[in-house]
């Protein structure tokens, strides 16, 4: 099949053809960073705008490195120091990265919605690296070719996903790719960080990490976002380790080649023990490095059709 999207917003959108088309396009990249010269000229005379209106690290730099293989410039906005502190609304300063003729823009910010919103806005491409609590594609997307590449198939997987369910743009995203591609979801935290309505979406909900890990061919340990606990709702950070943190002890009652995951930063000794994170079982830094072939995948496939779109449109 042919992709026909000038954006990525998110996982729920897309149909099953539609990932598997990603993640195909994605494993074709992966050999680029195995080169000697790792470039290809896929988007040389491209430009990819960085837009984040959130601290990112690992995201920010993935892309910018993933458009740097594909020959793209790259510019860098840190919106605390831009035109976005003196009032400048979002729509305006899209529209202005569009008047400077870039091509995509990937963004990431704290409202949901904000990356439709501008995507509706703007001819030129944009790609969520995340909005508020509603999605984070790029990563369920990097999560779901780690496990493929592990476990040579995503059909019939039972994947854990364990932690801050409610506050997490990556549990909803990898819940929405991972069911479309076939594998069962259960989702494992305390009952406050479960939202509601998330059996809707697919999941089966446990509130025991024993048997969520025993059923699991992979478990995927969300960071615990304990900045959003304004109410003091949330279990204090030992009580949560002890309960639903993963420990070697705990993966001795898991299946024997269970797959570690996690989207990082880790909090060591409250999400998982430093023996895991660093254990046979973890991919954690397979994660990163397919990272780039996936956001490589993306932004590749964006670009390709908008360039299409133009051309029937002259």
């Amino acid at each position: 099949m042919n992709w026909t999207r000038k954006d990525l917003l998110g996982l729920e959108e897309l149909s099953r053809e539609e990932l598997e088309l990603i993640l195909e396009t994605a494993e074709s990249f992966k050999e680029v960073s195995t080169r000697e010269i790792k470039k290809v000229p896929a988007l040389r005379g491209k430009t990819v705008v960085n837009l984040f209106y959130e601290p990112s690290t690992r995201t920010r730099v993935s892309f910018e490195v993933a458009a740097k293989r594909l020959s793209a410039d790259v510019i860098n906005i840190a919106t605390e120091t831009s035109s976005v502190r003196k009032g400048e609304t979002l729509i305006d300063t899209g529209m202005n990265i569009e008047a400077l003729k870039a091509d995509i823009i990937v963004m990431r910010h704290n409202y949901s919605g904000a990356a439709a919103m501008l995507a509706r806005h703007l001819k030129i491409s944009v790609i969520n690296a995340g909005d508020g609590w509603h999605e984070h594609p790029t990563q369920a997307l990097l999560d779901i070719f780690t496990l493929k590449e592990k476990l040579k198939k995503i059909e019939g997987l039972r994947v854990a996903i364990v932690g801050d369910i409610a506050h997490s743009r990556v549990a909803r995203s990898n819940i929405w790719g991972l069911t479309k591609l076939g594998a069962k979801v259960t989702v494992c935290a305390p009952k406050m960080l479960i939202p509601p309505a998330i059996e809707e979406m697919g999941a089966e909900v446990s509130l025991d990490i024993d048997e969520a890990l025993a059923k699991a061919d992979a478990v995927n340990v969300l960071r615990m976002q304990f900045e959003r606990d304004e109410l003091n709702a949330f279990p204090k950070q030992l009580e949560y380790f002890m309960n639903f943190g993963i420990t070697e002890e705990r993966l001795k009652k898991a299946k024997k080649d269970i797959i570690v995951m996690h989207p990082g930063p880790i909090n060591r000794g409250i999400e998982m023990s430093s023996e895991v994170a660093d254990g046979a079982n973890s991919v954690i830094l397979e994660q990163v490095t397919n990272g780039i072939a996936v956001r490589m995948a993306v932004l590749f496939l964006v670009a390709q059709a908008n360039e299409k779109k133009d051309e029937t449109h002259n």
